[in-house]
């Protein structure tokens, strides 16, 4: 199972635009309910902050098929402020992810 957080800061004047595709992804993922899944993303209380968090099953990632999550990735860093970290996760302990 691979686990994975994303943070990024987006630039104050496309933090509107960024909530936008995010959002279509989950309309899209709520269409599709690709298996093996979880994904959650948080926008911090400054509105600009946002990280996402994903666990799937096997090596490869299912929203990497998801057309608005590709969408989302196309001009991301240009949208930012400062650009997405990527950090590998391993759990050490849950209560109702």
């Amino acid at each position: 199972m691979a686990q994975v957080m994303v943070r990024y800061k987006v630039k104050p004047d496309r933090a509107e635009e960024n909530t936008a595709l995010v959002r279509a992804v989950y309309e899209e993922l709520h269409r599709t309910a690709p298996g093996g899944l979880s994904y959650a993303t948080f926008v911090l209380e400054d509105g600009v902050s946002f990280v996402h968090m994903a666990t799937h099953d096997g090596d490869d990632n299912p929203l990497a098929q998801v057309a608005a999550f590709q969408r989302f990735q196309e001009h991301v860093r240009d949208r930012c402020e400062e650009p997405p970290v990527v950090a590998r996760m391993r759990e050490v302990g849950s209560y109702r992810p």
